[in-house]
């Protein structure tokens, strides 16, 4: 699957096979991007003209690793979501079948406020948390978090630090990582025990999805 060439609605659906619904939210969601970049930095300028690809197809890509099952919905939490990638998109993807509960944690209150209006527009519900993420995790009143996701955040380790609410818990970790993703997992590796597990991404050559379970301090 060739997704560098995912340029419109068309070319996703026809690459990711998902509803008329989702691409139909999904181009709610580009149209709002492009207006809010005008007036405030949500992406990077140069990847703006490949938002299906760069940032929707790399989102989308975990939906699989979520091992998501009728009937047992699960609670994820997205930590530093900036304009919610991942997380904006994963509830995109599950909000027909009403099993994701996805919460962004995002520090930024213009970036929040472009989160509400996405969530808003194309009504899917999330929660929104406008908060450090260390703040969530001393404040928060969700019981379970099962997943825990991240992009472009912080190296492997810290994530683990700032998850450890979650994967203290017994949550799963799934990050978008790039071409040192073998550096950090032995980074963290000193300080922690856990079960790793690969997968190749197909949006950077050299990036991978690391996928961790069992998360355990080793002190």
């Amino acid at each position: 699957m060739d997704v560098a060439s995912i340029t419109s609605a068309e070319g996703f659906q026809k690459a990711f096979d998902v509803s008329r619904e989702t691409v139909e939210r999904l181009q709610i969601y580009h149209d709002l991007l492009v207006k809010w970049q005008r007036v405030q930095n949500l992406v990077a300028p140069a990847t703006l003209s490949a938002i299906w690809s760069r940032h929707f197809a790399d989102s989308v890509q975990l939906y699989p690793y979520l091992n998501l099952k009728l009937g047992e919905p699960k609670v994820l939490a997205d930590m530093g979501a900036g304009a919610g990638f991942p997380g904006m998109v994963l509830a995109i993807m599950a909000a027909d079948a009403a099993e994701l509960e996805v919460h962004l944690i995002e520090a930024n209150g213009r970036k929040c406020a472009f989160l509400k209006d996405v969530a808003r527009q194309t009504g899917v519900h999330v929660e929104i948390h406008n908060c450090r993420i260390e703040s969530f995790a001393n404040e928060s009143s969700i019981p379970v978090v099962d997943v825990v996701t991240a992009r472009a955040l912080k190296p492997l380790g810290q994530l683990l630090d700032l998850g450890h609410f979650a994967f203290v818990n017994g949550a799963t970790g799934l990050f978008l990582k790039g071409q040192s993703y073998a550096d950090e997992i032995e980074e963290a590796a000193q300080t922690r025990v856990f079960e790793a597990e690969i997968f190749e991404s197909l949006t950077e050559p050299n990036g991978r999805i690391v996928r961790l379970s069992n998360i355990r301090s080793r002190s």
